[in-house]
């Protein structure tokens, strides 16, 4: 089962602070456990939300919202995206994890759909569509 790992914001991320190096070394030192596990797929930090837009969609009309965004707890700071047997084994990796914040901090799980879980909606026709998709980004060069 693939899962999304989200790093909620906090205070610090909001506001910019960059992690020390301390901390810089021990996540690189367990993104490389992930790798060595074959558990990372994908790991990412976000800009804080000062630097990004949300886009509210109401019917057909689109309105583009600047941030900052208020509720920082709501907000992610960062993701990976991990291949597990289970949840509870993406919970223990987890456990494993350095505080990725200098105060106290959130990591949320959560699994990514499978084209299973679509049922009878997802028509043959959707998925071979998809599986292009996907083999087009597999040959897509890195930037």
């Amino acid at each position: 089962m693939k899962v999304m790992v989200m790093v909620k914001a906090s205070p610090s991320s909001e506001a910019g602070v960059m992690p020390s190096a301390a901390l810089l070394s021990a996540m690189g030192q367990f993104n490389e456990e992930l790798v060595k596990a074959g558990v990372m797929l994908a790991a990412e930090g976000l800009q804080p939300s000062r630097r990004g837009k949300r886009v509210r969609f109401s019917g057909d009309k689109r309105s583009v919202i600047d941030g900052p965004f208020a509720e920082t707890k709501e907000l992610v700071a960062g993701f990976w995206i991990w291949q597990v047997n289970s949840i509870e084994e993406a919970l223990q990796w987890v456990k494993r994890c350095p505080n990725p914040m200098p105060e106290d901090s959130d990591i949320e799980i959560r699994p990514l759909f499978e084209a299973e879980d679509f049922g009878a909606e997802f028509t043959p026709e959707l998925r071979a569509r998809e599986e292009r998709l996907r083999a087009q980004l597999k040959d897509k060069p890195s930037p």
